[in-house]
C-alpha cells in the first residue's frame, strides 16, 4: 500500500495547479458547520437564500468538483447564486473530505450526512421539494446519493454536470468526441484514482461508479450535462442513454460543443464556454 506521504507528493502539485485555475472565493449568505456522523467533526456548508424565511424552503443540495483531491469548495458560487435568485430555492453548497488524507468512501459519507441533516430539519427545509446537484466528482455524489444511498423519491430533481460515471474503464481508453482542445491528461485522471481509491477493487462499487448501478435505481428526473472536449463526455452519455432506454424516467441530456471539462469555471468573457455556462444554468 502506498504511504500517505507518497500520495501527497502526487496530490499537492495537482492541488496547487487547480487553485490557480479555479476561483474558490465564495460569498454565501451564511456559512454553516453541520455535524457529521463522527462526533466532534463538522461539514462546512455555504448557504444561499436561507435567511429570514418564514416557512420551510425548497432546497438544492450541491457538491463541488474536485477529483476527490482538489480543495475547490466555493467554485460553484456563481451557480448557487444564480439558482437561488431564479428559483427562490435555498442552496446548500457542501464540502466533503478529500483524498489522499480521507479516501473512498469518505466523501460519500459526508454527502449522505449533509442530506440527512437537511431531512432532519423539516422546520427549515421542505423535504418534498428537495433536489441535488453536483459537478464532476460532485456529479458522482449526486448520482450515487439519489440512486443507492437514499430511497427512491427523496430527490425531485438530480443534476450531474460532466460527471465521471465509469471508474472501471481505464482513463487511457477515455477519448473526448472532440480532441481539438486539450483536456484533462490521462496522468491527471490516474493521479485522482491513485489518491482516492485505496483498493483497486473499489472502482467497481456502486458508491464509486454510477455505471454499475441498475437503471431502475436512478431518480425520475435527471439533467445530465456533458462537454464535447471532455474525456468524460461519452461515459456520462452512455449512462444517460441506458437510463432513458431501460426505464420511463425523464432524462434530459445536453452536450456542449467546443467546451472542455469544467467549462463553466474560469471561462473568458464572450467565449463559447461562457455562452454554454449561461445556457446550462438556465436549463
Amino acid at each position: 500500500m502506498t504511504s500517505l506521504n507518497d500520495l501527497l507528493k502526487i496530490a499537492n502539485p495537482v492541488r496547487a495547479h487547480a487553485l490557480k485555475l479555479f476561483n474558490v472565493t465564495a460569498h454565501p449568505d451564511e456559512v454553516l458547520q453541520i455535524p457529521s456522523r463522527e462526533e466532534g467533526r463538522f461539514i462546512r456548508v455555504h448557504a444561499y437564500n436561507t435567511l429570514n424565511r418564514d416557512t420551510p424552503a425548497p432546497v438544492l443540495v450541491n457538491f463541488h468538483g474536485s477529483g476527490f483531491v482538489n480543495p475547490l469548495h466555493g467554485s460553484d458560487d456563481e451557480f448557487c447564486k444564480f439558482i437561488a435568485s431564479k428559483t427562490g430555492f435555498s442552496i446548500l453548497d457542501c464540502s466533503y473530505r478529500l483524498s489522499p488524507e480521507n479516501q473512498f468512501p469518505a466523501p460519500v459519507h459526508d454527502a449522505e450526512d449533509a442530506v440527512q441533516w437537511v431531512l432532519s430539519h423539516p422546520e427549515k427545509f421542505d423535504a418534498s421539494r428537495l433536489s441535488i446537484s453536483g459537478f464532476s466528482a460532485g456529479g458522482i455524489l449526486s448520482l450515487v446519493l439519489s440512486s443507492v444511498v437514499f430511497p427512491q423519491g427523496t430527490f425531485q430533481n438530480v443534476i450531474a454536470a460532466y460527471p465521471p460515471t465509469d471508474m472501471v474503464q481505464s482513463p487511457a481508453d477515455k477519448i473526448a468526441p472532440d480532441t481539438s482542445i486539450d483536456n484533462a491528461p490521462v496522468e491527471l485522471l490516474n493521479a485522482f484514482i491513485r489518491c482516492y481509491y485505496p483498493d483497486p477493487e473499489d472502482v467497481k462499487s456502486v458508491f464509486a461508479s454510477p455505471a454499475v448501478i441498475p437503471a431502475e435505481k436512478f431518480s425520475n428526473r435527471i439533467l445530465l450535462v456533458t462537454a464535447a472536449c471532455d474525456r468524460l463526455c461519452l461515459e456520462g452519455e452512455v449512462l444517460g442513454n441506458r437510463i432513458k432506454v431501460s426505464t420511463t424516467k425523464y432524462v434530459k441530456m445536453h452536450r456542449y460543443d467546443g467546451c472542455e471539462h469544467a467549462f463553466d469555471k474560469g471561462y473568458e468573457k464572450g467565449s463559447v464556454q461562457e455562452r454554454a455556462k449561461d445556457d446550462f444554468y438556465e436549463k
